[in-house]
Formats: structure tokens, C-alpha cells, sequence
């Protein structure tokens, strides 16, 4: 049986390898490694076991309740955890079909008084009001993966996003560590994990921080690279085959996601091109598009507590400048 590389696995079913590596390190799709050989390879069962979880995730199901379903060897859990996901998607269509209701009463109400200047009025309706209240602020939990395309346009104007950032990097040195091959980010990450445990850069910087980005970007089937990079003292010298760069920062949108969530770049892209006030501002670092990653929690990146380093937020980072 012929066993695929992690590059081969991401190509044949459309999912990014960082999302097969986070698989592995929850436990819910185990990789092996054949003697050596460096990367991570998937054999026949993992690669079945890879499709039900694409499945399920196509079905809305949490990777927490996918991996109860793969672990229970007699399947009393799976009918359970379906009827929940049922029960949920229930409760969103009662309330999508909520919220229709009342625009289509307040678009009948605002036609109404279309010649006249108080339409602001159909907005203080008490029966009305007292019926939005009941609804939550929140949006639809929409948490299919990169390759669910249908679904995601599907569901675009639902999924728009609300809680976009608008912040300033200020300037600083980085210590970089970039890799160009098969499994760019785990292998760009190990020379910067070994340089910052070696100097215990967590008590001479308390305050660092950690990016990364594609360098270059992905295109179709190719290879591609990653670049991260962790900031250091100014006057702090980095061995090789670490480079220091000095980082100019700027105005950024942030949206905040659980490692993961890959998908909501395209969503963050789409709110920094239809909004009013700022604009996409292409900058340094162009490796992708001037776009960073930043672990939000940098202290579990290089935690050897397996728990600590598989919780990772991300801030999604688009480069914006004022219109």
C-alpha cells in the first residue's frame, strides 16, 4: 500500500496542510513517519478516516464532537450528536425565518409612507421591537472549512463579519525563520522554537510577539513557503539560519479566529473591500500580500505542554490605509 506525503494528502483533498498537522496534534487524524524520511505520511485508514471528518465538518459537525463520534467504538454517541446539530440548525431557520418576517414587514410599512418624512417611525413599533429583542446579536455559526465553496457563497451575506479591528503594529526587530518545501510552517517553526528556548527569549522580551505568513503564497498545486517571526531586543544578535529584520508596522484589520477557521480570510478580505473608510494598502512584508498571522497566545507556541500549544487564536492581519 502506498502511503502519501502530507503535501500529496492537502493536493488530492483540498484542505491546507496546517490543517492537517492541528488534525494531528488534537489526536483526531494521526500521522506516521516512515524511517528516514522527514515528513508526514498518511496511509489507507487514515486517509478513510481524513474523509469522514471532512464529512462531518461539510455536515457542521465541531471537530470536539467528531473526535466523541471516533471514539466511541459503539456508535450510541452519533445519533445523539446528529439530533444536536438538527436541534441547532432548527433554531437558526426558525429565527432566519424570523428575521425575514419583520423586514418584510417594515419594507411593506416603509412603502406605506413613501411620501412622507417620518419613515424612521416603523423602527419604534412596540410589538416589533419587543419580537428583534428576542433574537441574538450574534451570526450564524458558520464553521465549514476552505474547500465547503458552495456553502460559503451560500451563507456570504449571513457570514459577514462584525467584529473586525482596526490597529496600529508599532515598529520592531524580528528574528525570521523561513522555509520554502514540503511542510513549510512546521519547518520554519523548529530553528525559531530551538533559537527561543535556547535563550529563554520569554525573560528577555516578556512582551514578544509572533507572526506569520505565506512567503510565497501558494498557487494551485505548487509548493509554497512560510516565513515566522518572533520579536527580539534591538540590539539582540540571531544565529543562522535565522535572519533579523526590522519590521516598519502600520494600520492593520484585525479579525480574531481559533486555529482552524482558515476560511474567514476570505470574509476579512471581503469586509476590507466593500468598506467605506479604509482601503487595502499592499506593504512590506509581500510575501502574502502584506498579510500577517499573529498567535495571539505566542506563550503556547513554544510550550512543550502538548494542552498549551494546541490553544491557538490567531489575528488575522490585512494591511489597510485610510481612503
Amino acid at each position: 500500500m502506498r502511503l502519501m506525503t502530507i503535501s500529496e494528502v492537502s493536493k488530492t483533498f483540498n484542505v491546507t496542510t496546517r490543517m492537517l498537522r492541528y488534525y494531528d496534534e488534537i489526536g483526531l487524524l494521526p500521522s506516521t513517519r516512515k524511517q528516514d524520511y522527514a515528513y508526514r505520511v498518511y496511509d489507507e485508514s487514515a486517509l478513510k478516516r481524513l474523509q469522514m471528518i471532512i464529512t462531518l465538518r461539510k455536515l457542521r459537525i465541531p471537530l470536539k464532537k467528531i473526535a466523541l463520534i471516533f471514539n466511541d467504538a459503539e456508535q450510541t454517541k452519533i445519533i445523539e450528536i446528529f439530533q444536536e446539530s438538527i436541534d441547532e440548525i432548527n433554531t437558526e431557520i426558525t429565527a432566519l425565518q424570523t428575521i425575514r418576517d419583520i423586514l418584510n414587514t417594515f419594507i411593506m410599512r416603509l412603502n406605506s409612507k413613501k411620501h412622507t418624512h417620518i419613515k424612521l417611525d416603523v423602527l419604534n413599533d412596540a410589538e416589533l421591537i419587543s419580537l428583534i429583542q428576542t433574537l441574538s446579536l450574534s451570526k450564524i455559526k458558520l464553521k465549514e472549512e476552505c474547500s465547503m465553496d458552495d456553502l460559503n457563497k451560500a451563507n456570504e451575506i449571513l457570514s459577514t463579519l462584525k467584529n473586525v479591528r482596526i490597529i496600529h503594529l508599532p515598529p520592531c526587530t524580528v528574528a525570521a525563520s523561513h522555509y520554502f518545501g514540503e511542510n513549510p510552517e512546521e519547518n520554519a517553526r523548529k530553528p525559531l522554537e530551538e533559537f527561543v528556548r535556547s535563550i529563554e527569549l520569554q525573560k528577555i522580551k516578556p512582551d514578544l510577539r509572533m507572526f506569520g505568513f505565506n512567503n510565497p503564497s501558494p498557487t494551485g498545486n505548487e509548493t509554497y513557503g512560510y516565513e515566522f517571526w518572533v520579536t527580539i531586543p534591538d540590539d539582540l544578535d540571531v544565529p543562522s539560519p535565522l535572519q533579523k529584520k526590522y519590521f516598519k508596522g502600520g494600520l492593520y484589520a484585525a479579525h480574531c479566529i481559533k486555529m482552524g477557521d482558515f476560511h474567514e480570510w476570505q470574509l476579512l478580505a471581503q469586509w476590507v473591500m466593500n468598506n467605506s473608510e479604509y482601503e487595502y494598502d499592499a506593504r512590506e512584508p509581500l510575501g502574502m500580500n502584506g498579510c500577517l498571522e499573529e498567535h495571539l497566545n505566542a506563550y503556547s507556541f513554544f510550550a512543550e505542554d502538548a494542552k498549551a500549544a494546541q490553544f491557538i487564536q490567531l489575528d488575522l492581519l490585512v494591511p489597510i490605509k485610510v481612503k
